[in-house]
Order: C-alpha cells, then structure tokens, then sequence
C-alpha cells in the first residue's frame, strides 16, 4: 500500500514517537504534527489518508479541510473529542481500540484508591519538609481491605480493575447499562447493582463509562450528596461525567474523604476549585499513558488502518464510525 500518507496530531515524546516509526510500514508516509495549535494540525490533515490521534480535538473546522481522508483511528477508546456527525456525513471512519489501554487505566485507577486514601500528595510534602510524624496518618487515613467499591460501568477498563480488587479483600459492585453474564460476575467475584444503590452503598465510587449524551453528568449534584459519608470518588474516565462544582463542594465541607480525579470537563482545568483542595490526588488525564502498553496500542492502529485501505471489516468492538467501503488498489 505505497503512497499512504499518516498524520499523527498529537505531540509525543521521543520514545513514543519512535514506537509509531518503528510499526508504520515502511513505504507509508509519516507525518508527526510540529505544535498543538489547530493551524499545525490542520496543515497535515490536509494531505492525510489516516489520522493517528490521541488528545488533540477534531472539530468539524479541522476536518473540512481534510481532502482524503479515509479513517480516523483514536489511539485509546473514548472517541468524544471528534465530530462523528461530520465524520458520518462525509464518509470518514473513525476507529477506537478497544480495551487498547485497560490495563494502565486500571492500574492507575487502584493507585487512586490508594493515593487519596493514604494521602498520598500531602505526606509526600511533610516528609520533604522534615516532619516525620506517623501520628497524623494514624488518625486519618483509611486502608483499601474490606471496603465497598463501586464501579460505574463494567466494560474492559471496569473488568480489569475488578481483577485487581480481588486481592484487596474488598466488596465490589458494578453498574453498567449492560448487565454482565452471570459466569462473568461470579468469576470476577463482583455484583450487579442499580446506580443509585450502588452511590449509596459504596466506599468508593469509581467511574468507567465513556462520555456520551446519556451518561453526561450521571454523577450529578444529587447523586453526589447520596454518597456515603466518607466516601471516596475516582474518576479515570471523563470529566463530563461529574458534576464538578458539587463534588468541590461536598470534598470542602469534608463529607467526602477525597477525590482522585484524573479526568476533568474542562482539560487543562483552569481555576478548577479541585486543585486546589487538599483532598484531591489529581493527574493530568495520563492513567493509560504508559511507555510498556504503547507498542500494543500503535500495532493494533496500522492493523486497523491496513484494514481500511484493504477494504477488510474493522473488529466491531473498535468501529465509532463505519469507513467508507473502497475497494483496494
């Protein structure tokens, strides 16, 4: 497939982008965007047959300027950034993975756990600044085992941090729109339950569900005064879902413990009241960015794109928007 050309639109580092290089077949060109700024992205999608894309937005602005645009592939799962409305208007697919970055996510979600419950930020500025008492954390902070979690969607990423609790000795709930199978839950040792109840019974609220119109802001001011004293909410999925100024203000008044929030509505989150409370652990929407899962998450993208230029079927877990069918050269 000579004459392909792949516009990659987020900046990355080094390593990251000799990851791409390395999987890009070699007879395909490969153009990484020079800055963030629209004007920079606009300018390479122009001439592009395959959009690699991460973080970067696509409005509808960006991609009328696209003239052969065959296939969009997200280099994670959530697709919400780019106007599919267009994508489908205009014959453009647009391609997730899948489960692609699970495993990190999952990790980074039990770190969060971990993290707002030990107090992690505000030890860590103790220690360094000489004071080695134990005292404090003795008197408030909380240990993961025999807790209630409760996991606000149950797909790859919700699965995956399921497996995980297990050694925690903790009771696990879930919520999804779709109901596992029985041999599903009992393998993963984790009962269903309706949202509210599981807002309500939860120590810990943990959010898995990627953001669209019906699940924007499911975690709105009433289900936020629902939770349990003390509880705590993490969320590695999408800011949208949370009602942002609700949740500043039950973690102010100390009816939350803490809050672990790597996803914000607004990103970077300028003057979020988030940041600046003690009780949040925050992370800059980075919980599937690691060096280890991205060799996978770039095969499967030119796996995904070969298949597009073959005129072959995408694995149906990663179609957002179904390409236009062409036959192959």
């Amino acid at each position: 497939m000579p004459g392909v050309t792949v516009a990659v639109l987020d900046t990355f580092h080094p390593q990251i982008k000799a990851a791409v290089e390395a999987a890009v077949p070699a007879d395909w060109t490969l153009r990484f965007v020079a800055d963030n700024s629209l004007s920079a992205r606009v300018a390479l999608i122009r001439e592009a047959d395959i959009v690699f894309v991460m973080a970067a937005p696509m409005p509808r602005e960006m991609l009328a300027e696209a003239r052969r645009l065959r296939l969009i592939q997200k280099l994670g799962a959530g697709v919400d950034r780019i106007d599919l409305e267009f994508c489908r208007a205009h014959g453009i697919g647009v391609a997730r993975l899948n489960g692609g970055n699970a495993v990190p996510v999952a990790e980074h979600t039990i770190l969060l756990m971990l993290a707002t419950y030990r107090q992690l930020p505000q030890i860590d500025r103790r220690t360094r600044a000489g004071n080695w008492s134990k005292e404090d954390a003795r008197g408030t902070h909380h240990q993961l085992q025999h807790k209630t979690v409760g996991l606000v969607g149950f797909g790859a990423i919700g699965r995956e941090v399921a497996k995980r609790l297990r050694a925690f000795e903790v009771r696990v709930l879930y919520f999804d729109p779709a109901r596992a199978a029985v041999n599903v839950e009992q393998s993963l040792g984790v009962a269903y339950a309706d949202l509210d109840a599981l807002v309500r019974e939860a120590d810990i609220v943990s959010l898995h569900l990627p953001l669209l119109p019906e699940t924007a802001g499911i975690i709105d001011a009433q289900r936020i005064a629902a939770m349990k004293p003390g509880a705590v909410l993490i969320n590695c999925a999408r800011g949208g879902l949370v009602d942002e100024v609700a949740l500043a203000e039950a973690l102010k008044a100390g009816r939350l413990f803490g809050a672990g929030i790597d996803a914000f509505a607004l990103e970077p989150p300028v003057n979020s009241p988030l940041l600046e409370l003690d009780n949040t652990v925050v992370t800059s929407h980075l919980a599937g960015a690691t060096r280890d899962n991205f060799s996978v998450v770039v095969a499967r993208a030119v796996e995904n794109a070969k298949a597009v230029l073959r005129g072959e079927p995408l694995p149906a877990g990663d179609v957002a928007v179904g390409p236009v069918e062409v036959s192959p050269n």
